[in-house]
């Protein structure tokens, strides 16, 4: 990211970097406000495979499915990178298609996923057989992926994959009407269950299935325009500023320390923690 800001004229980068790192520091409890910081970016720096990554990132935190879907195409599409294949197959339950959500599971499953991807997608498999009010199908995808008729005492739930696959078993037993065994496991759910757990996710790290709950419809996706509308570095001025920036304005931006000292490590300014002194990333 620090190499591809340099890219940028100086002004310019320092406003991209202050938008993203504002994202970021928002995403988990203001995602509406981060996303307007990641298309602030974005309206800078569209050509910036990781800005698109971000702005993808952070509307699917704020429930825009359609534009986390389109930025992430776009993302790997710039990067090669693959990612975010469970997201966007969420994505696809979210917007109401379960069938194409199924179909980028099958896809992911074909290029051997590693263990914590296998996870992802099979929590979106499930919930999209749910979608379709295949339950059956549903309970053999979760059963398979907890080692086939799972018993509560019987998987490790100290692994946080396994804890999130045996939460969506114990939801799904309780829509089977398995009232029983949905109690017994979710009892031991709750036992592994930090009760104020704090945890902070990497872009790399994006928890799968908020964008499609099984019990509620997606909320509403705005519709934006396309690639081609967005701005980018031709539409800078001399200053590298942009003869319009609506979506957020710079003099509106309120920055503290923190967030000056992450612009500084972004940009090169000062040594990230840790770091021996001179050494760059």
């Amino acid at each position: 990211m620090r190499s591809a800001l340099r890219g940028l004229e100086s002004r310019n980068a320092e406003r991209v970097a202050r938008h993203l790192v504002a994202a970021g520091t928002l995403v988990d409890d203001q995602p509406d406000e981060a996303l307007a910081h990641a298309r602030a970016a974005r309206d800078r720096a569209s050509r910036i495979g990781a800005v698109r990554e971000a702005v993808g990132v952070t509307a699917y935190h704020a429930g825009d499915y359609a534009e986390a879907a389109r930025e992430l195409r776009a993302y790997r599409r710039m990067s090669g990178d693959d990612t975010y294949r469970a997201v966007l197959a969420d994505c696809e339950r979210a917007l109401g298609r379960p069938e194409v959500a199924l179909r980028l599971v099958r896809e992911a499953f074909g290029e051997s996923p590693d263990a914590a991807e296998a996870v992802e997608l099979r929590l979106v498999e499930a919930g999209a057989r749910r979608d379709l009010d295949e339950l059956p199908a549903a309970r053999l995808v979760l059963e398979g992926a907890l080692g086939g008729r799972p018993r509560p005492e019987s998987v490790d739930l100290t692994d946080p994959g396994v804890l999130r696959l045996a939460s969506a078993y114990a939801d799904l037993l309780s829509a089977s009407g398995d009232r029983a065994s949905a109690d017994a496991w979710e009892e031991a759910v709750a036992a592994h269950t930090p009760e104020e757990p704090d945890v902070e996710f990497s872009e790399e790290e994006v928890p799968v299935g908020a964008g499609a709950d099984d019990d509620q419809p997606a909320p509403p996706v705005t519709v934006e325009a396309d690639d081609d509308d967005l701005a980018d570095d031709d539409d800078l001025d001399d200053d590298g500023d942009l003869a319009d920036d609506e979506d957020l304005a710079d003099d509106e931006i309120v920055i503290d320390d923190d967030i000056e000292a992450e612009v500084a490590e972004l940009l090169g300014e000062i040594d990230p923690p840790g770091d021996d002194a001179g050494t760059d990333r």
